[in-house]
């Protein structure tokens, strides 16, 4: 309320025709947009093979959040979304996936994860921040806040309907419990699938108009496709494939191109994400941090 709200900052200068689109489109499935991009698997499995000989663990889907963390250092405006036709800068750089209990078991039950990151944070960083985070997900044996919170609103019959209305208009006035900001995953700046672990393909996958996620990523089994090679050769190569939904109403198409050209670029080199980046741009107001997770050899 009055600009302000739990997981944000509302955000008063913006270009005209950006401003009114959420009067034109205004629930997020109004405006969902989807881009598709195929990552070199193979450049980023030398990667990961180069990185295990040295001793450090590193996964396709943490490459790809670290490169969605550096691309929003570098590109603030991604990182912003919409309530009651009103533009907000998120005061955070999150991320949410869900994640089997049992690994090894597709049929045990899932639990999600949201994951807090800091604009400096390399790539060993944020691994290091989702192995934590699953580990004591995963380490929780009667379910983590989202598992009991469901449980027991639906423990009612009509206590469901009820409670998801109320929090749908406190939301909207940025009244909602911080809690449940923190704690629910579709309070996020990005969303993650990874259909590929389960031998699916790549989706393009709905934005929620619950919560505030503004871009869905869904990553694919691995694609084989012939490929003509710069000395006119051709040869089959695999890829890693993304479907991506975004919410086009939170910036301008040349922030959302920007941020998209990052994200690629760090997939093809992400040897670059070793490092911490030389500057991190934060909207106007809102800058935050999260602490380093502390090595715990």
């Amino acid at each position: 309320m009055f600009g302000h709200r739990p997981d944000g900052r509302r955000v008063k200068k913006l270009d005209p025709i950006v401003q009114i689109t959420p009067y034109l489109m205004p629930m997020r499935c109004d405006a969902q947009v989807f881009l598709e991009h195929k990552a070199d698997y193979e450049k980023l499995s030398r990667y990961i093979v180069r990185k295990s000989q040295e001793g450090e663990k590193i996964t396709f889907m943490q490459i790809l959040v670290a490169a969605y963390v550096r691309a929003v250092s570098n590109n603030p405006e991604v990182n912003r979304f919409i309530f009651n036709k009103q533009y907000y800068s998120r005061n955070n750089c999150s991320v949410s996936y869900t994640v089997l209990k049992s690994p090894q078991d597709t049929n045990s039950s899932e639990t999600t994860v949201r994951i807090l990151f800091d604009l400096t944070d390399t790539i060993f960083d944020v691994r290091d921040r989702m192995n934590d985070a699953v580990e004591k997900s995963r380490a929780t044996e009667e379910g983590d806040f989202v598992i009991k919170l469901a449980r027991t609103v639906l423990a009612v019959p009509g206590l469901a309907t009820l409670i998801v209305g109320i929090v749908r208009l406190l939301d909207r006035y940025g009244l909602a419990p911080s809690i449940l900001m923190k704690e629910l995953p579709l309070y996020s700046g990005m969303y993650i699938t990874n259909n590929g672990s389960i031998g699916l393909h790549h989706p393009f996958h709905h934005i929620y108009n619950f919560g505030d996620v503004s871009l869905f990523i869904g990553m694919g089994s691995i694609l084989k496709e012939a490929y003509v090679e710069p000395d006119g050769r051709t040869r089959m190569r695999r890829w890693l494939p993304l479907g991506m939904t975004a919410d086009e109403r939170v910036c301008s198409g040349a922030h959302y191109a920007a941020f998209f050209f990052d994200v690629e670029h760090y997939l093809d080199h992400p040897e670059e994400l070793e490092n911490p980046p030389e500057h991190v741009r934060f909207d106007p107001g809102v800058e935050y941090h999260v602490p380093k997770i502390k090595n715990k050899d």
